[in-house]
C-alpha cells in the first residue's frame, strides 16, 4: 500500500484479564513504527463501555494514557458505528469520515476478546484482523472443546473432568466421585472459559477440591478438573496461517506452587529459560506437536502451546493452546520469537501481513449462490 497502513487497536475488555490486555496494549503502541502505521484506539471499560481515543501519533508512557478516562463512555453499537459504517471508516475531523482502516488488531485477552466474539463482529464487517478466526478463537478459549479436538487430533494429554454449574448443583456428590476415582489428588480445578490462571486452584483432598470448583464457577458456567502431573513447563510459540512455524522451546520456572496468576504478573519471580534446555529431538518434537495443535484448531496469526513434560520419564503432554498470548515485549511469546531471530517491532509487521493475506484470501469465497 502506498498510504500508511490504518490499524484500529481494540484492548481493555470485559474480563479478568483487563490489566494484561492493557498491558499488551502499551508495549504493542510502544513498538509501532509510525512512519508505517497510523494507529486508532479503542478501550474497553472494565464495564463494558467503549472509548474512542484519538489518533495516536508516536509511543505513550503509560497504560492509563490508553484509557481516556475524559472521553464520554459509548455503548459498542455507538462506539463502533465510525469503524463499520460506510466501509468501515475511522471517525474524521467533526464527526466526518476519514479513509477506511486496512486491519484491526484484538488486543483482547479472555472473555469478549480472545473466545471468538469479537472475531465475529469483525468478520461480520468485513474487517481484517490479527490472531484466529471465530472457530479457532472459541475452540482454544474453552479447555473442554480444545481438549476433545486435541483428542481427536491423537496429542497426548493429561487425564481430565468437567461439568457445568447445573449438573453439579444436581448431583454434586457423583462429579465429586468421579473425579477422585478418575483424577485423583493433587489435581487442578479451572474455569473452562478463561485465561491468564485466573480461577485456577490446586485441591489435595475434598473440602479443597469443593471450594476449587466453586471459585471456578464463579468465573465461568463450566469446569475442568486435570490431573495433577510433577513436570517441567514448556511453551512454543506458532506463527503463520496455512503454513505456520514454531520457534524455539521456552521454559517457565515457576516462583509459585504452579505458574497461576500472581506467578505470571505480579511478583515477578518466574523465570523463563529460553531456549530450553532440552536434547535437540526433544525441542523438534515439541515443535511439530505445537504446528499439529495450531492446525487442529485452524488456527491463524499467533498462538502459544504449552507443554508438560513429566520429570519422572520425560513423557510429553500438551496442556492448552493460547490464541491471543500476552504480547508484551518481556512475555513469553515474543521472547521465544526474539532468541529465533525474529524482534518485536518484525514481529508485529508480520502479524498485520498475516491478517490481511488472510483477509485478502476469504473475500475471495463466494457467500451467495444464484438459482437463475
Amino acid at each position: 500500500m502506498s498510504h500508511k497502513i490504518r490499524v484500529g487497536l481494540i484492548y481493555g475488555g470485559r474480563s479478568g484479564e483487563h490489566e494484561v490486555s492493557l498491558q499488551t496494549a502499551l508495549a504493542v503502541v510502544k513498538a509501532f513504527d509510525f512512519a508505517k502505521y497510523e494507529v486508532h484506539p479503542y478501550y474497553i471499560t472494565k464495564s463494558g463501555e467503549w472509548r474512542q481515543g484519538p489518533q495516536l501519533t508516536g509511543p505513550v508512557e503509560s497504560a492509563e494514557l490508553l484509557t481516556f478516562e475524559q472521553e464520554r463512555g459509548l455503548g459498542a453499537a455507538a462506539a463502533l458505528q465510525p469503524i463499520f459504517a460506510a466501509g468501515s471508516v475511522v471517525q474524521g475531523e467533526a464527526g466526518s469520515a476519514a479513509a477506511p482502516l486496512d486491519v484491526v488488531f484484538p488486543l483482547l485477552h479472555g472473555t469478549f476478546g480472545e473466545d471468538g466474539t469479537i472475531q465475529g463482529l469483525l468478520e461480520m464487517a468485513g474487517i481484517a484482523y490479527v490472531g484466529a478466526g471465530v472457530l479457532a478463537s472459541a475452540a482454544g478459549m474453552d479447555k473442554v472443546i480444545m481438549k476433545k479436538i486435541f483428542a481427536q487430533e491423537g496429542l497426548p494429554q493429561c487425564a481430565f473432568r468437567h461439568f457445568t454449574r447445573a449438573q453439579w448443583e444436581k448431583d454434586h456428590v457423583f462429579f465429586l466421585m468421579e473425579t477422585e476415582i478418575a483424577i485423583g489428588y493433587p489435581c487442578f480445578v479451572k474455569p473452562a472459559n478463561l485465561g491468564s490462571s485466573v480461577g485456577v486452584s490446586k485441591a489435595r483432598n475434598r473440602d479443597e477440591l469443593i471450594a476449587a470448583i466453586e471459585t471456578a464457577f464463579r468465573f465461568d458456567r463450566k469446569v475442568i478438573v486435570e490431573e495433577f502431573v510433577e513436570a517441567r513447563e514448556l511453551e512454543v510459540a506458532v506463527l503463520g496461517n496455512d503454513d505456520p512455524k514454531a520457534s524455539v522451546v521456552g521454559e517457565i520456572v515457576s516462583s509459585n506452587e504452579f505458574y497461576d496468576y500472581k506467578a505470571k504478573y505480579v511478583d515477578g519471580k518466574s523465570s523463563m529459560i529460553i531456549p530450553a534446555e532440552l536434547p535437540g529431538e526433544t525441542a523438534d518434537h515439541l515443535r511439530e506437536l505445537a504446528v499439529r495443535a495450531f492446525l487442529a484448531i485452524d488456527g491463524a496469526g499467533l498462538s502459544r502451546v504449552d507443554f508438560f513434560m513429566r520429570k519422572s520419564d520425560g513423557q510429553i503432554f500438551i496442556n492448552e493452546i493460547n490464541t491471543m498470548p500476552g504480547f508484551t515485549p518481556f512475555s513469553m511469546y515474543p521472547l521465544l520469537w526474539s532468541e529465533s531471530g525474529k524482534p518485536y517491532r518484525e514481529l508485529l509487521d508480520d502479524l498485520i501481513g498475516l491478517a490481511l493475506e488472510r483477509h485478502a484470501s476469504r473475500q475471495k469465497l463466494q457467500y451467495t449462490f444464484d438459482l437463475g
